[in-house]
Protein backbone atom coordinates (compact mmCIF):
# COMPACT_ATOMS: atom_id res chain seq x y z
CA UNK A 1 0.00 0.00 0.00
CA UNK A 2 1.21 3.18 -0.95
CA UNK A 3 2.35 5.49 2.28
CA UNK A 4 0.04 8.26 1.22
CA UNK A 5 -2.75 5.87 1.33
CA UNK A 6 -2.69 5.80 5.01
CA UNK A 7 -4.84 9.48 5.05
CA UNK A 8 -7.53 7.78 3.07
CA UNK A 9 -7.99 4.98 5.74
CA UNK A 10 -7.57 7.54 8.19
CA UNK A 11 -10.24 9.76 6.88
CA UNK A 12 -12.66 6.75 6.23
CA UNK A 13 -12.23 5.68 10.09
CA UNK A 14 -12.48 9.16 11.58
CA UNK A 15 -15.66 9.93 9.44
CA UNK A 16 -17.75 6.81 10.22
CA UNK A 17 -16.50 6.69 13.37
CA UNK A 18 -17.80 9.96 14.45
CA UNK A 19 -21.27 9.45 12.31
CA UNK A 20 -21.99 6.05 14.21
CA UNK A 21 -20.78 6.94 17.85
CA UNK A 22 -23.20 10.38 17.27
CA UNK A 23 -26.18 7.50 16.48
CA UNK A 24 -25.30 5.48 19.03
CA UNK A 25 -25.22 8.46 21.31
CA UNK A 26 -28.46 9.51 20.32
CA UNK A 27 -30.05 6.15 21.03
CA UNK A 28 -28.61 6.14 24.95
CA UNK A 29 -25.65 3.88 23.57
CA UNK A 30 -21.52 4.54 24.75
CA UNK A 31 -20.49 6.26 21.93
CA UNK A 32 -17.29 3.70 21.53
CA UNK A 33 -19.86 0.85 20.80
CA UNK A 34 -20.77 3.24 17.29
CA UNK A 35 -17.41 3.52 17.04
CA UNK A 36 -16.44 -0.66 16.91
CA UNK A 37 -19.75 -1.26 14.49
CA UNK A 38 -18.47 1.69 12.12
CA UNK A 39 -15.07 -0.28 11.92
CA UNK A 40 -17.21 -3.74 11.54
CA UNK A 41 -19.16 -2.02 8.64
CA UNK A 42 -15.68 -0.54 6.54
CA UNK A 43 -14.08 -3.43 7.37
CA UNK A 44 -13.30 -6.93 6.18
CA UNK A 45 -16.76 -8.36 7.21
CA UNK A 46 -18.98 -6.07 5.58
CA UNK A 47 -18.02 -3.46 2.66
CA UNK A 48 -13.95 -3.65 2.97
CA UNK A 49 -13.03 -0.65 1.93
CA UNK A 50 -10.20 -0.56 5.02
CA UNK A 51 -7.89 -3.27 5.85
CA UNK A 52 -6.25 -3.37 8.94
CA UNK A 53 -2.40 -2.57 8.52
CA UNK A 54 0.42 -2.50 10.90
CA UNK A 55 0.44 1.55 11.06
CA UNK A 56 -3.15 1.15 12.29
CA UNK A 57 -2.40 -1.27 14.80
CA UNK A 58 0.24 0.63 16.39
CA UNK A 59 -2.04 3.91 16.07
CA UNK A 60 -4.46 1.54 18.21
CA UNK A 61 -1.67 0.46 21.07
CA UNK A 62 -1.17 4.16 21.31
CA UNK A 63 -4.62 4.99 21.31
CA UNK A 64 -5.29 1.96 24.25
CA UNK A 65 -1.95 3.79 26.19
CA UNK A 66 -4.40 6.99 26.16
CA UNK A 67 -7.33 5.44 27.43
CA UNK A 68 -5.42 3.78 30.48
CA UNK A 69 -3.81 6.84 31.22
CA UNK A 70 -6.60 9.35 31.69
CA UNK A 71 -8.28 6.54 33.19
CA UNK A 72 -5.71 6.43 35.66
CA UNK A 73 -5.53 10.33 35.79
CA UNK A 74 -9.51 10.12 36.85
CA UNK A 75 -8.72 8.26 39.63
CA UNK A 76 -9.85 9.86 42.86
CA UNK A 77 -7.99 8.59 45.97
CA UNK A 78 -9.68 10.52 48.73
CA UNK A 79 -12.90 8.78 47.47
CA UNK A 80 -11.10 5.35 47.63
CA UNK A 81 -9.97 6.21 51.00
CA UNK A 82 -13.17 7.53 52.10
CA UNK A 83 -15.03 4.04 51.01
CA UNK A 84 -11.98 2.37 52.58
CA UNK A 85 -12.51 -1.49 53.47
CA UNK A 86 -16.54 -1.94 51.72
CA UNK A 87 -15.25 -0.92 48.49
CA UNK A 88 -12.44 -3.13 48.33
CA UNK A 89 -14.17 -5.58 49.40
CA UNK A 90 -16.67 -5.22 46.89
CA UNK A 91 -14.39 -4.93 44.33
CA UNK A 92 -12.16 -8.11 45.32
CA UNK A 93 -15.92 -9.77 45.10
CA UNK A 94 -16.77 -8.25 41.38
CA UNK A 95 -13.18 -9.84 40.18
CA UNK A 96 -13.23 -13.12 41.72
CA UNK A 97 -16.81 -14.39 40.56
CA UNK A 98 -17.03 -13.12 37.16
CA UNK A 99 -13.25 -14.66 36.55
CA UNK A 100 -14.37 -18.11 37.55
CA UNK A 101 -17.61 -17.79 35.92
CA UNK A 102 -16.31 -16.81 32.87
CA UNK A 103 -13.84 -19.77 32.94
CA UNK A 104 -16.25 -22.11 34.03
CA UNK A 105 -18.60 -21.22 31.00
CA UNK A 106 -15.78 -21.47 28.41
CA UNK A 107 -15.02 -24.58 29.65
CA UNK A 108 -18.51 -25.78 29.75
CA UNK A 109 -18.73 -24.91 25.61
CA UNK A 110 -15.00 -25.73 24.67
CA UNK A 111 -13.86 -28.62 27.15
CA UNK A 112 -12.37 -28.61 30.31
CA UNK A 113 -8.38 -28.73 30.49
CA UNK A 114 -6.12 -29.43 32.69
CA UNK A 115 -4.29 -26.87 34.98
CA UNK A 116 -1.63 -24.75 32.99
CA UNK A 117 -2.39 -25.89 29.46
CA UNK A 118 -3.23 -23.00 26.70
CA UNK A 119 -6.70 -24.38 26.53
CA UNK A 120 -6.80 -23.40 30.49
CA UNK A 121 -5.45 -20.15 30.18
CA UNK A 122 -7.80 -19.29 26.89
CA UNK A 123 -10.69 -20.05 29.73
CA UNK A 124 -9.40 -18.09 32.61
CA UNK A 125 -8.82 -15.24 29.80
CA UNK A 126 -12.68 -14.94 29.28
CA UNK A 127 -12.62 -14.77 32.91
CA UNK A 128 -10.27 -12.07 33.31
CA UNK A 129 -12.53 -9.87 30.54
CA UNK A 130 -15.58 -10.10 32.77
CA UNK A 131 -13.92 -8.83 35.36
CA UNK A 132 -13.63 -5.30 34.03
CA UNK A 133 -16.31 -2.83 35.47
CA UNK A 134 -17.04 0.44 33.32
CA UNK A 135 -18.64 3.03 35.66
CA UNK A 136 -19.14 5.74 33.08
CA UNK A 137 -23.06 4.49 32.76
CA UNK A 138 -23.39 4.03 36.36
CA UNK A 139 -22.42 7.63 37.22
CA UNK A 140 -24.35 9.62 34.32
CA UNK A 141 -27.27 7.53 35.49
CA UNK A 142 -26.67 8.59 39.41
CA UNK A 143 -25.47 12.01 38.82
CA UNK A 144 -28.85 12.60 36.85
CA UNK A 145 -30.78 11.26 40.04
CA UNK A 146 -28.69 12.90 42.13
CA UNK A 147 -27.53 9.83 43.97
CA UNK A 148 -23.40 10.61 42.81
CA UNK A 149 -22.56 12.36 45.91
CA UNK A 150 -24.12 10.02 48.26
CA UNK A 151 -22.37 6.90 50.28
CA UNK A 152 -23.95 4.22 48.22
CA UNK A 153 -22.92 6.57 44.76
CA UNK A 154 -19.33 7.18 46.61
CA UNK A 155 -19.03 3.40 47.04
CA UNK A 156 -20.14 2.31 43.54
CA UNK A 157 -17.91 4.35 42.00
CA UNK A 158 -14.98 3.77 44.17
CA UNK A 159 -15.32 0.04 43.69
CA UNK A 160 -15.41 0.02 40.07
CA UNK A 161 -12.68 1.75 40.31
CA UNK A 162 -10.56 -0.78 42.97
CA UNK A 163 -12.23 -3.66 40.52
CA UNK A 164 -11.00 -2.04 37.25
CA UNK A 165 -7.21 -1.87 39.27
CA UNK A 166 -7.55 -5.65 40.63
CA UNK A 167 -8.55 -6.67 37.04
CA UNK A 168 -5.22 -5.07 35.21
CA UNK A 169 -2.98 -6.76 38.21
CA UNK A 170 -5.14 -9.71 37.25
CA UNK A 171 -4.53 -9.77 33.63
CA UNK A 172 -1.02 -9.06 33.97
CA UNK A 173 -0.77 -12.58 35.97
CA UNK A 174 -2.52 -14.19 33.22
CA UNK A 175 -0.65 -13.08 30.27
CA UNK A 176 2.87 -13.34 31.74
CA UNK A 177 1.90 -17.02 32.77
CA UNK A 178 0.03 -17.40 29.44
CA UNK A 179 2.81 -16.51 26.78
CA UNK A 180 5.42 -17.60 28.88
CA UNK A 181 7.35 -20.27 27.81
CA UNK A 182 7.06 -23.89 29.56
CA UNK A 183 9.61 -23.38 32.69
CA UNK A 184 7.52 -20.01 33.50
CA UNK A 185 6.38 -20.84 36.55
CA UNK A 186 3.31 -19.05 38.16
CA UNK A 187 5.06 -17.97 41.37
CA UNK A 188 7.88 -16.05 38.98
CA UNK A 189 5.22 -14.51 37.14
CA UNK A 190 3.58 -13.33 40.21
CA UNK A 191 6.38 -12.78 41.70
CA UNK A 192 7.85 -9.85 39.00
CA UNK A 193 4.19 -8.12 39.13
CA UNK A 194 4.84 -7.42 42.63
CA UNK A 195 7.90 -6.83 42.28
CA UNK A 196 6.92 -3.69 39.03
CA UNK A 197 3.98 -2.24 41.73
CA UNK A 198 6.55 -2.08 44.46
CA UNK A 199 8.50 -0.49 42.36
CA UNK A 200 5.40 1.53 40.67
CA UNK A 201 4.77 2.76 44.44
CA UNK A 202 8.05 3.83 45.33
CA UNK A 203 9.17 5.18 42.60
CA UNK A 204 5.69 6.88 42.25
CA UNK A 205 6.27 8.60 45.30
CA UNK A 206 9.23 10.35 43.82
CA UNK A 207 7.92 11.23 40.92
CA UNK A 208 5.00 12.48 42.21
CA UNK A 209 6.90 15.26 44.35
CA UNK A 210 8.79 15.71 41.05
CA UNK A 211 5.89 16.03 39.24
CA UNK A 212 3.98 18.56 42.03
CA UNK A 213 7.42 20.76 42.48
CA UNK A 214 7.23 21.42 38.54
CA UNK A 215 3.50 21.69 38.53
CA UNK A 216 3.98 24.64 41.00
CA UNK A 217 6.54 26.12 38.83
CA UNK A 218 4.94 25.99 35.42
CA UNK A 219 1.22 25.82 36.38
CA UNK A 220 -1.19 25.21 33.23
CA UNK A 221 1.56 25.30 30.90
CA UNK A 222 1.64 22.90 28.66
CA UNK A 223 4.92 21.58 29.32
CA UNK A 224 2.84 19.68 32.12
CA UNK A 225 1.29 17.48 29.68
CA UNK A 226 4.16 16.89 27.66
CA UNK A 227 6.32 15.84 30.52
CA UNK A 228 3.39 13.45 31.40
CA UNK A 229 2.80 11.99 28.27
CA UNK A 230 6.22 11.31 28.11
CA UNK A 231 6.05 9.41 31.67
CA UNK A 232 2.98 7.64 30.55
CA UNK A 233 4.63 6.01 27.34
CA UNK A 234 7.93 5.66 29.06
CA UNK A 235 6.33 3.30 32.36
CA UNK A 236 4.27 1.74 29.12
CA UNK A 237 7.86 0.59 28.09
CA UNK A 238 9.40 -0.61 31.24
CA UNK A 239 6.71 -2.60 32.54
CA UNK A 240 6.29 -4.47 29.32
CA UNK A 241 10.34 -4.44 28.58
CA UNK A 242 11.91 -4.89 32.21
CA UNK A 243 8.84 -6.83 34.06
CA UNK A 244 6.48 -8.55 31.66
CA UNK A 245 3.40 -6.71 32.58
CA UNK A 246 0.88 -5.28 30.27
CA UNK A 247 2.11 -2.01 28.83
CA UNK A 248 -1.35 -1.15 29.62
CA UNK A 249 -0.87 -0.99 33.66
CA UNK A 250 2.32 0.82 33.08
CA UNK A 251 0.00 3.56 31.56
CA UNK A 252 -2.09 3.08 34.38
CA UNK A 253 0.20 3.93 36.53
CA UNK A 254 1.40 7.01 35.57
CA UNK A 255 -1.95 8.43 35.48
CA UNK A 256 -2.40 7.07 39.07
CA UNK A 257 0.80 8.74 40.02
CA UNK A 258 -0.41 12.25 38.36
CA UNK A 259 -3.65 12.40 39.83
CA UNK A 260 -3.87 14.26 42.49
CA UNK A 261 -1.40 16.93 41.40
CA UNK A 262 -2.60 19.88 40.93
CA UNK A 263 -2.93 20.30 37.21
CA UNK A 264 -4.21 16.61 36.74
CA UNK A 265 -7.29 18.00 35.16
CA UNK A 266 -5.42 19.59 32.90
CA UNK A 267 -3.44 16.93 31.71
CA UNK A 268 -6.13 14.74 31.01
CA UNK A 269 -8.03 17.32 28.94
CA UNK A 270 -5.28 17.57 26.70
CA UNK A 271 -4.97 13.96 26.43
CA UNK A 272 -8.43 13.11 25.81
CA UNK A 273 -7.93 15.86 22.81
CA UNK A 274 -5.68 13.70 21.46
CA UNK A 275 -7.58 10.50 22.29
CA UNK A 276 -10.79 11.59 21.53
CA UNK A 277 -10.32 13.23 18.16
CA UNK A 278 -7.74 10.88 16.21
CA UNK A 279 -6.47 7.45 19.03
CA UNK A 280 -9.32 6.33 20.26
CA UNK A 281 -11.53 6.45 17.42
CA UNK A 282 -8.71 4.48 15.35
CA UNK A 283 -8.83 1.87 18.49
CA UNK A 284 -12.69 1.34 18.80
CA UNK A 285 -12.74 1.45 15.13
CA UNK A 286 -9.77 -1.23 15.36
CA UNK A 287 -11.95 -3.75 17.13
CA UNK A 288 -14.53 -3.68 14.72
CA UNK A 289 -11.60 -4.42 12.05
CA UNK A 290 -10.66 -6.90 13.78
CA UNK A 291 -14.12 -9.02 14.58
CA UNK A 292 -14.73 -11.61 11.97
CA UNK A 293 -18.61 -12.08 11.96
CA UNK A 294 -18.17 -14.03 9.48
CA UNK A 295 -17.04 -16.74 12.10
CA UNK A 296 -20.39 -16.58 14.25
CA UNK A 297 -21.86 -19.94 14.31
CA UNK A 298 -25.06 -20.57 16.37
CA UNK A 299 -22.83 -22.12 18.74
CA UNK A 300 -21.00 -18.33 18.85
CA UNK A 301 -24.91 -17.42 19.15
CA UNK A 302 -25.69 -19.44 22.11
CA UNK A 303 -22.29 -18.71 23.72
CA UNK A 304 -23.26 -15.09 23.66
CA UNK A 305 -25.97 -14.68 25.38
CA UNK A 306 -24.21 -17.26 27.91
CA UNK A 307 -21.72 -15.09 28.17
CA UNK A 308 -24.46 -11.79 28.72
CA UNK A 309 -26.33 -13.46 31.49
CA UNK A 310 -23.08 -14.75 33.36
CA UNK A 311 -21.25 -11.65 33.26
CA UNK A 312 -24.54 -9.27 34.14
CA UNK A 313 -25.50 -11.87 36.97
CA UNK A 314 -21.94 -12.69 38.32
CA UNK A 315 -21.08 -9.28 39.20
CA UNK A 316 -24.71 -8.68 40.88
CA UNK A 317 -24.06 -11.37 43.14
CA UNK A 318 -20.71 -11.14 43.73
CA UNK A 319 -21.39 -7.31 44.42
CA UNK A 320 -24.50 -7.33 46.05
CA UNK A 321 -23.85 -10.64 48.34
CA UNK A 322 -20.48 -8.50 49.55
CA UNK A 323 -22.69 -4.94 50.11
CA UNK A 324 -25.57 -7.23 51.72
CA UNK A 325 -22.20 -9.16 53.94
CA UNK A 326 -21.45 -5.21 55.15
CA UNK A 327 -24.67 -4.44 56.25
CA UNK A 328 -26.26 -2.33 53.15
CA UNK A 329 -29.87 -3.47 52.61
CA UNK A 330 -30.94 -5.83 50.65
CA UNK A 331 -32.25 -2.79 48.12
CA UNK A 332 -28.87 -1.02 48.74
CA UNK A 333 -26.96 -4.40 48.07
CA UNK A 334 -29.02 -5.13 44.89
CA UNK A 335 -28.25 -1.14 43.59
CA UNK A 336 -24.58 -1.69 44.14
CA UNK A 337 -24.59 -5.29 42.24
CA UNK A 338 -26.68 -3.17 39.55
CA UNK A 339 -24.13 -0.42 39.48
CA UNK A 340 -21.14 -2.38 38.90
CA UNK A 341 -22.50 -4.45 35.83
CA UNK A 342 -21.63 -2.19 33.12
CA UNK A 343 -18.97 -3.33 31.28
CA UNK A 344 -17.10 -0.88 28.34
CA UNK A 345 -13.79 0.40 27.05
CA UNK A 346 -11.73 -1.43 29.63
CA UNK A 347 -13.47 -5.25 28.51
CA UNK A 348 -12.40 -3.85 24.93
CA UNK A 349 -8.91 -3.03 26.02
CA UNK A 350 -8.74 -6.82 27.97
CA UNK A 351 -10.43 -8.45 24.85
CA UNK A 352 -7.61 -6.48 22.35
CA UNK A 353 -4.73 -7.52 24.32
CA UNK A 354 -5.61 -11.33 24.26
CA UNK A 355 -6.50 -11.06 20.50
CA UNK A 356 -2.67 -9.32 20.09
CA UNK A 357 -1.16 -12.13 22.18
CA UNK A 358 -3.11 -15.06 21.07
CA UNK A 359 -5.44 -16.56 23.86
CA UNK A 360 -8.43 -15.58 22.09
CA UNK A 361 -10.00 -15.13 18.25
CA UNK A 362 -11.34 -12.42 16.86
CA UNK A 363 -14.70 -14.12 16.57
CA UNK A 364 -14.64 -13.54 20.52
CA UNK A 365 -15.21 -10.01 20.30
CA UNK A 366 -18.76 -10.18 19.21
CA UNK A 367 -20.24 -11.52 22.73
CA UNK A 368 -17.99 -8.47 23.95
CA UNK A 369 -19.69 -6.08 21.70
CA UNK A 370 -23.23 -7.50 22.79
CA UNK A 371 -22.29 -7.12 26.31
CA UNK A 372 -21.25 -3.29 26.28
CA UNK A 373 -24.71 -3.07 24.44
CA UNK A 374 -26.62 -5.07 26.98
CA UNK A 375 -25.56 -4.13 29.52
CA UNK A 376 -25.31 -0.13 29.07
CA UNK A 377 -29.05 -0.04 28.15
CA UNK A 378 -30.04 -2.24 31.25
CA UNK A 379 -28.19 -0.26 33.95
CA UNK A 380 -29.57 3.30 33.94
CA UNK A 381 -33.18 1.67 33.31
CA UNK A 382 -32.45 -1.00 36.41
CA UNK A 383 -31.11 1.39 39.10
CA UNK A 384 -33.84 4.29 38.17
CA UNK A 385 -36.28 1.33 38.77
CA UNK A 386 -34.55 0.47 42.35
CA UNK A 387 -34.25 4.13 43.25
CA UNK A 388 -37.78 4.67 42.41
CA UNK A 389 -38.84 1.75 44.70
CA UNK A 390 -36.30 3.53 47.64
CA UNK A 391 -35.00 6.86 47.04
CA UNK A 392 -33.24 6.89 49.99
CA UNK A 393 -29.83 5.10 50.51
CA UNK A 394 -29.66 3.56 53.95
CA UNK A 395 -26.34 2.75 56.06
CA UNK A 396 -25.19 0.28 57.92
CA UNK A 397 -27.26 1.39 60.71
CA UNK A 398 -30.50 0.26 58.57
CA UNK A 399 -29.44 -2.78 57.81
Amino acid sequence: METYSIFRELAIILIAAKLLGILARRLNIPQVVGEIVAGLIIGPSVLGIVQQTDFLSQMAEIGVILIMFSAGLGTNLKDLKKTGAAAFLIACAGVVLPLIAGALLYMAFYGFAAVGTVEFFRAVFVGVILTATSVSITVRTLHEMGKLKTTLGTTIVSAAIIDDVIGIIVLAIVIGVGTGSGDTSISAVIAKNLLFFVVMGIGGVILYKIFQKLDAKYRHTQRIPIFGLALCMALSYIAERFFGVADITGAFCAGVILCNIHDSEYIDGKIIVNSYMLFGPVFFAGIGLKTNIQGVSGTMILFSVCFIAVALISKIVGCGATARLMRHSTLDSLKVGVGMMTRGEVALIVAQKGLAIGLIDSVFFTPVILLIIVSSILTPIILKILYRRNPVDTTASNP
